[in-house]
């Protein structure tokens, strides 16, 4: 695609942020020409904003080490040169919703990875392979806001994506129980080795929020939009119940997911539709889209972080060891990249759908 869109980062000294920088430096549709902070790293080169805290594994891309970082509070300024922004701003939520549609109101479209707006009943939540007709709720946003190209989308939380595509992938057998425990990484608050001591050797049995937003957001993905109500409906099942633990992982989301069905699926019917599965970024080409987005592993060691987390770029998603249980009808293991499909890769692909659907758009 050539004259790329212009993109902003906002919150682009973060972790997330900085997964955005580096998917962005080579992306074939998308230019990162602004990148924006709190007010602290405001006037610094890029380079000079993430001395010293740099996270990644690769080093900080040539083209935004010079980027001067703007206020991102400063929403004139930074909206002034760009079709879009990407969202990973951490703040209060409040301040966050204000932020974010302070961006859609000056016409610039939004793709957040904060889960500020996640509930906003007309701002889509979307992981592009399931639900991409939800991008049609935009337009009752839009007559909210006042806007003819402003917006906010949102892709959910990094730890449903280890289970919600398998789920959706066999609604077919109608789904009615599930329970999904993920052990989290530690790069998902965040962090590395080096700034979370209280890792190591050691697991955290709970993650504040990440139950509720477990069991519930799963429901509006696979939810209905109601055009008399301008707003999306979310499924009421299946029934999901959630623990989540932080474990000494860098990256990788793994969950342990048991399932009833009101059908009575075979494994080999189960294993198929996890591997016929794919959605509109598959049939549209996307640049981040995974070609294969759900494998199955037959070893009963995996997935495992170490070896597979990086499937399809870290975009796709491994499940195995689906087996009977004796309480619940199956149960299985998914594992997915937190950074990459769970957070700015996800926004990424969500951004290209958008492109493709007609919602974003050059200024």
């Amino acid at each position: 695609m050539g004259n790329k869109f212009k993109v902003a980062v906002i919150g682009a000294t973060g972790m997330v942020g900085q997964r955005f920088v580096t998917i962005l430096a080579n992306h074939p549709w998308f230019e990162l020409t602004e990148v924006a902070a709190s007010q602290r790293s405001a006037g610094k080169t890029y380079e000079e904003a993430v001395n010293g805290r740099w996270k990644m594994d690769n080093p900080i891309p040539e083209a935004a080490k010079s980027l001067v970082v703007m206020d991102a509070e400063d929403v004139d300024k930074v909206s002034a040169n760009v079709d879009f922004v990407f969202s990973a701003v951490h703040m209060d939520k409040s301040e966050i919703r204000r932020l974010e549609t302070d961006y859609a109101k000056h016409e610039t479209p939004v793709v957040s990875n904060n889960s500020a707006h996640r509930w906003t009943p007309d701002v889509p939540m979307m992981i592009p392979e399931i639900n991409p007709q939800h991008a049609e709720i935009i337009k009752y946003q839009r007559q909210r806001l006042g806007t003819s190209r402003g917006f906010v989308a949102v892709k959910p939380n990094c730890s449903i994506q280890s289970y919600t595509p398998a789920l959706a992938a066999w609604m077919k057998f109608e789904p009615t129980q599930v329970i999904a425990s993920t052990y989290q990484a530690i790069s998902g608050a965040g962090k590395t080795f080096k700034t979370a001591p209280e890792i190591v050797n050691n697991v955290i049995p709970y993650i504040p929020g990440e139950e509720k937003k477990s069991e519930d957001e799963p429901l509006k993905i696979w939810g209905h939009i109601d055009p008399e109500k301008g707003e999306i409906v979310p499924a009421t099942s299946p029934v999901i119940t959630s623990q989540c633990l932080r474990v000494p992982v860098l990256y990788g989301h793994t969950v342990s997911t048991f399932v009833n069905f009101k059908q009575k699926p075979t494994k080999e019917k189960l294993v198929q539709a996890l591997e016929d599965y794919s959605g509109e970024p598959q049939k549209l080409g996307l640049p981040s889209a995974p070609k294969q987005f759900i494998q199955y592993l037959d070893d009963d060691f995996r997935p495992q972080p170490r070896y597979d987390v990086n499937f399809e770029h870290g975009m796709g998603i491994s499940i195995g060891r689906l087996r009977p249980d004796k309480i619940f009808d199956w149960k299985f293991i998914g594992l997915s990249h937190n950074t990459a499909r769970g957070a700015a890769g996800g926004a990424v692909e969500c951004a290209e759908l958008l492109v493709k659907q007609g919602y974003i758009t050059k200024k």
